[in-house]
């Protein structure tokens, strides 16, 4: 029986860190978003993607107004989205705020351009379909145009931490 003591509140701005804590309670793949900006790579560590749709192929992923590189993902019209792998923890590290990036990673151009990072364990390369409001987010959703995947266990991310399902 739980007899932990449970929470309740209503969201607003004074209630954003309860929501960040309430919405970390739900485990997520995390994922490597990637682009070309201005002639060179980019690329994001994300974990707000999800299937739309099998037929056609749509997936979504969403990223913050407030992030610096926002414009560029948000003009992109075509991306690759990485499923990382439970060993892959050090990819994730290199597309987050400060991270190396691209430097001294090898890619290759995808079927529209983006860059396609070997060896992640699926990946989507995406032509955009579709952006939508998300509030302090915008959601983009992408027509796969070819996928990859490889035997594998993903990386997880909850409360704030990468994680792996126990075995």
């Amino acid at each position: 029986m739980q007899t932990d003591l449970i929470t309740e509140f209503r969201p607003g701005a004074d209630q954003t860190r309860a929501l960040r804590d309430a919405l970390g309670r739900f485990a997520t793949g995390v994922t490597v978003v990637t682009c070309m900006a201005e002639g060179a790579p980019e690329g994001i560590t994300a974990n707000s993607f999800t299937s739309v749709s099998l037929d056609p192929a749509l997936v979504l992923w969403s990223i913050a107004r407030s992030s610096t590189r926002f414009a560029t993902f948000s003009a992109a019209q075509a991306f690759a989205i990485h499923v990382l792998a439970e060993d892959e923890r050090d990819l994730a590290a290199r597309f987050t705020r400060g991270g190396a990036g691209f430097d001294g990673l090898d890619w290759t151009p995808g079927p529209d351009g983006a860059p396609v990072i070997p060896g992640t364990l699926a990946r989507f390369d995406c032509r955009l379909h579709a952006t939508h409001d998300g509030g302090d987010h915008v959601i983009l959703v992408g027509q796969v145009v070819r996928a990859a995947l490889r035997d594998g266990a993903p990386l997880l991310f909850s409360q704030g931490q990468f994680g792996r399902f126990a075995r």
